[in-house]
């Protein structure tokens, strides 16, 4: 049998590697510079090499940055009950969420229209990163009334869950009343907190729920990384 090309020989090095965790997902591997002296060989063989490996879906590039290892979709269900944490640990995954703004203000129009309220009502907004596997997959906005949740921002500080927050005060249970999905380009602002390039796919959800009597509670609204997401909706929603 004859021998292989050489690109192979580095694809499959590369691909052992990544299966090993040496690179996770979301990493830049070596730049083909550095790729060529390891190995000994010219760029355009470790180019070849690296596009096998895209081909196959497990790195991707982004142009003037590098080739990074691609992450694995994480399964995410948008039904009647959407539990960030639930859906993760169903998925396999290690859930996360990190704070990046919790704050009391004004509400605006959207936020009035959507969770009922009257003209100069305050409202708790809770701003954060959830990460699957450490690995940041979305950034979400989370917006409450702050005369029925007068201490969300405290419990949410503490427990980073939502669930714990509403039991906190008296809501058992909570449902969604509606969910629109737009597909979206990412701005440099999500690009960084999310690990990708400005103009990269992301999926935003905006979704209301409500309590037991149908009163909304929560007026929310995140942006899904696009390749880091399976978005899948319940047949009743």
């Amino acid at each position: 049998m004859g021998r292989s090309p050489l690109w192979i020989a580095i694809h499959d090095s590369l691909a052992g590697e990544i299966a090993r965790g040496h690179y996770l997902p979301g990493d830049r591997l070596p730049t083909e510079a550095q790729l060529a002296e390891r190995f000994g060989v010219n760029r355009h063989t470790v180019r070849r090499a690296l596009a096998g490996l895209a081909e196959a879906g497990t790195v991707f590039a982004r142009r003037g940055a590098g080739v990074f290892v691609r992450h694995r979709p994480t399964p995410y269900l948008i039904g009647q009950r959407v539990r960030f944490h639930q859906n993760l640990l169903a998925a396999g995954r290690i859930p996360e969420k990190r704070i990046v703004l919790l704050e009391t203000r004004s509400a605006d129009q959207d936020e009035r229209l959507a969770l009922q309220l009257d003209q100069g009502a305050q409202v708790q907004v809770y701003e954060g990163i959830s990460l699957s596997d450490g690995a940041p997959i979305a950034m979400f906005r989370s917006v409450f009334p702050a005369s029925r949740f007068p201490r969300m921002l405290e419990e949410l500080q503490s427990s980073r869950s939502v669930t714990a927050a509403f039991a906190a005060h008296g809501v058992t249970d909570y449902t969604r009343a509606s969910t629109e999905i737009t597909a979206k380009a990412a701005s440099p602002t999500r690009a960084v907190h999310l690990q990708m390039s400005p103009g990269d796919p992301i999926l935003r959800t905006v979704g209301i729920n409500v309590d037991g009597d149908a009163i909304p509670v929560e007026y929310g609204t995140s942006w899904f990384a696009g390749d880091r997401v399976a978005l899948t909706l319940e047949a009743d929603t």
